[in-house]
């Protein structure tokens, strides 16, 4: 006896199975991302570099945020005075090692070359500030700035790390800008006045 052949328009009961029917699910599925990212404007393209908007960078006020936190730390703070083009984004406070007493107030900007830097004052020893700014770093030697030697190390995303003592206090700078950049927020944290 004869099986019965389907009739026009009935579906095959036995599913499409292989390569070629798993590949053709997933451009269906890439093509629902596609569009619905694509709605929600949640993707884009950028090749290059990241760029940043300036604009829409948050912004602090360095010298307001080092006076409010003055009175919380026992050593003194530096409020370095840097070019416009310097763009203070962002400013806090940590505590070290689970020490109440160990603190370090910490400032970052966003450089001319939209890169960044960040200046941690904090009365920790050096090994403490700088495993809390960069994890495990390594130590590489010294550098000349604003006029005194800084340690440098590099941290775990290959950025540098400069470590320098005035008068009992650490002054840190680090981030993923240039030698050059990071000089200047040196030099001009260690010109800068006390922040009363």
């Amino acid at each position: 006896m004869a099986t019965p052949s389907p009739g026009p328009g009935a579906r095959d009961p036995e599913p499409q199975r292989g390569p070629a029917a798993l590949l053709r699910a997933f451009v269906v599925i890439g093509v629902g991302v596609l569009l619905l990212a694509g709605l929600l404007r949640t993707c884009s393209f950028a090749p290059g570099a990241p760029e940043v908007d300036r604009e829409a960078i948050p912004r602090v006020d360095p010298a307001a945020e080092l006076r409010r936190v003055a009175p919380t730390v026992t050593f003194p703070l530096r409020g370095p005075s840097l070019s416009p083009e310097w763009i203070a984004q962002s400013s806090d406070v940590v505590v070290l090692g689970g020490t109440p007493g160990l603190r370090a107030v910490r400032v970052g900007w966003v450089t001319p070359d939209d890169e960044f830097a960040r200046l941690v004052q904090t009365n920790a020893d050096e090994a403490a500030v700088v495993v809390s700014e960069a994890g495990d770093p390594t130590a590489t030697g010294t550098v000349e700035a604003g006029g005194r030697t800084w340690v440098t190390h590099t941290g775990r995303r290959g950025e540098a790390i400069w470590v320098t003592d005035v008068d009992g206090v650490r002054l840190l700078v680090t981030g993923s800008a240039s030698g050059e950049r990071l000089g200047q927020l040196a030099g001009a944290a260690l010109a800068a006045p006390f922040v009363r």
